[in-house]
């Protein structure tokens, strides 16, 4: 069951801050990625999520997903799947998946 139907809400765009690095390389920024995720997550599935834990080493190419895992306070774990909106690091939730689906 998708995200969208279990939760009737449908999530906004996650606005977060990407980082240059070597080599020309532009990164998301997890740590925002990750605060930006529990905020909106929490709000909008009425549950407190304990933790987000998203790749540090993602690099900001428009259309390109890439997944978070998620801790919710009642012990249940999700997958929230994002994707690059642009090259400004915009990014939006498309999927969350728990491990009892």
């Amino acid at each position: 069951m998708s995200f969208f139907r279990r939760s009737g809400l449908l999530l906004g765009l996650v606005a977060v801050l990407a980082f240059a690095v070597g080599c020309g390389d532009t990164l998301i920024d997890s740590t925002k990625t990750e605060e930006a995720l529990e905020a909106n997550l929490s709000k909008s599935l009425g549950e407190k999520v304990s933790s987000v834990d998203c790749p540090s080493d993602q690099k900001v190419e428009a259309g390109a997903t890439f997944s978070c895992n998620v801790k919710l306070s009642k012990g249940k774990e999700e997958t929230a799947t994002l994707k690059i909106l642009n090259s400004d690091a915009d990014v939006s939730v498309i999927k969350l998946s728990g491990s009892n689906e």
